[in-house]
């Protein structure tokens, strides 16, 4: 079973599970968005995994549990929501797995959990899954709650024997970004020349999202229990404006040339967050997003390659596919 089967990440991890002849069920809230699981021979389950009646029905017969679903909102109005879904509702999930007695469990965690390179203040700095990132440090909520999660998951394998496995994806790219991410808005506006400038000094590790999805197959195979993965490339540490021109070139748009410092980035988000409420719109910049981009978040993948073979897409077919499905969702081309 997959949670949040339908969201960027969960429906191409139930593409990959379908590429190895899986049966795949898929649980999904009544009013959740199904575009990315059209014609898709599977079995979709209405119901919402934070209640511990529903979770538990829907792991009937499941052998294998991928907890793909979270809350993803970085502004701080969604903190109380954010913290009750990706915590306790990740408790309830793994509470009912150990019920159930699954047979493995995949919890799609963050690289939020990693916490800042070891000498990140150095050039090429990269940071590894030996490294732990304290909660009470995170930049927002929804870092937060990431963190909280997975040390609660990690607890339940050591203390409980929930037979779990962490994977941490970095930033991923590629086609049925519907939403789309805050990277997916990145790649998008640049490919489209929309992006008037960027952050000074930000940077991402970029992955191919059908590769994420490729190893959290692989972790059910493969990893070991209570281990975590960072789910990456190990090519993709790059720099916002490399991003940004390599959308761009992609899209056949002009590489954006202003630089933003990182205060100027701040006041906007503040200036966003406040007036959010009375536009009645989400933030498009957040305060936990500009303290994010002023550090370089990279990130190095070595360990699910060896243990786990994670694939490795080259980041020109990456780059290509994502700005093709965003330019077809903009055209209306399914």
């Amino acid at each position: 079973m997959v949670t949040g089967a339908n969201g960027f990440i969960g429906a191409h991890v139930v593409r990959a599970l379908l590429d190895d002849r899986v049966e795949v069920r898929a649980l999904i809230r009544p009013s959740a968005d199904r575009r990315a699981l059209q014609g898709l021979d599977i079995e979709v389950v209405e119901g919402d995994f934070t209640r511990p009646e529903e979770i538990d029905a829907a792991l009937d017969g499941i052998d294998a549990l991928f907890h793909v679903a979270a809350r993803y909102d970085l502004a701080r109005s969604a903190a109380r929501e954010v913290i009750a879904v990706n915590v306790e509702g990740t408790r309830t999930v793994m509470e009912a797995a150990l019920r159930r007695q699954v047979e493995r469990v995949v919890h799609t965690s963050s690289v939020a959990t990693i916490g800042p390179p070891r000498g990140a203040n150095l050039a090429g700095a990269v940071a590894d899954e030996s490294q732990h990132a304290d909660p009470a440090r995170s930049p927002g909520p929804y870092e937060r709650s990431k963190v909280l999660s997975e040390r609660l998951v990690l607890r339940l394998a050591r203390d409980e024997g929930l037979p779990a496995i962490a994977v941490l994806p970095t930033a991923p790219i590629g086609p049925l970004d519907l939403k789309p991410t805050p990277t997916g808005r990145l790649v998008a506006d640049a490919a489209t020349g929309r992006l008037p400038a960027i952050v000074a000094s930000a940077g991402l590790n970029v992955v191919d999202v059908r590769d994420v999805a490729r190893g959290h197959a692989l972790a059910a195979r493969h990893g070991r229990i209570g281990e975590r993965y960072i789910l990456g490339h190990s090519e993709g540490n790059l720099a916002l404006a490399q991003i940004a021109a390599r959308a761009a070139a992609a899209g056949g748009a002009d590489s954006p040339k202003r630089i933003i410092p990182a205060w100027l980035a701040m006041a906007a988000a503040l200036l966003d967050e406040a007036s959010a409420p009375l536009l009645r719109r989400a933030p498009r910049a957040t305060i936990a997003g500009v303290r994010l981009a002023r550090r370089r978040q990279w990130f190095t993948p070595a360990k699910a390659i060896a243990e786990l073979g994670l694939p490795q897409t080259d980041l020109d077919t990456a780059f290509a596919d994502a700005v093709r499905g965003f330019l077809q969702s903009r055209d209306g081309v399914a």
